[in-house]
């Protein structure tokens, strides 16, 4: 079984922000597939089905971001899942909005989120999209840029974005983490 991890924060104010990409993602998923995130428990929303011809458990944590790690845990001990079977779906500053990124596995990149999973599964080895949120305009922090909504120029090409990632994902399932880096790591 697969494990599509979408990284984000709980809560109506944070709902459209750069830092629930990973949200955005795994709810277009579960839309295309018919799958209901509607398990509450293990700290996280998750639903299990069928996406890309394979068995999948799409998980959103409901800690905040940089707890995210204890939710994942939590799960892959309870499904007694390995830690290969995690794709994590997360936004990222250092990519310009709508850009995406496979990787392997690798070091956190300064992402609160992905540091907290990769302590709490102690491995950087942790297969991931790279989601592009850009950087923040001059004299705005990251920390307030992550939390704060697509702007109305950027609405289309956020939406691109998870629509592409969910395509992203699709074939990463179907044919494999070098097919998926072949197609999208541009």
């Amino acid at each position: 079984m697969h494990c599509l991890v979408g990284l984000g924060n709980p809560g109506a104010e944070y709902a459209a922000t750069r830092h629930n990409v990973g949200w955005h993602v795994a709810d277009e998923l579960a839309r295309r597939h018919g799958l209901e995130l509607s398990r509450r428990r293990l700290r996280s929303h998750f639903g299990r089905g069928i996406i890309a011809g394979q068995d999948c458990l799409l998980v959103k944590p409901q800690t905040f971001m940089n707890d995210s790690g204890d939710a994942v845990a939590r799960v892959l001990m309870y499904f007694r899942l390995p830690v290969s079977s995690v794709l994590l779906l997360y936004d990222d500053l250092n990519l310009d909005l709508g850009v995406m990124r496979f990787r392997r596995g690798g070091s956190d990149g300064g992402h609160k989120g992905v540091r907290s999973v990769l302590q709490h599964l102690h491995t950087q080895e942790v297969p991931r999209l790279r989601l592009g949120i850009g950087r923040p305009p001059p004299g705005m922090d990251a920390i307030h840029y992550v939390l704060t909504p697509f702007s109305r120029s950027e609405a289309d090409r956020h939406r691109e974005m998870v629509e592409r990632a969910a395509e992203a994902v699709e074939l990463y399932l179907r044919e494999g983490m070098e097919a998926a880096m072949n197609a999208y790591n541009s």
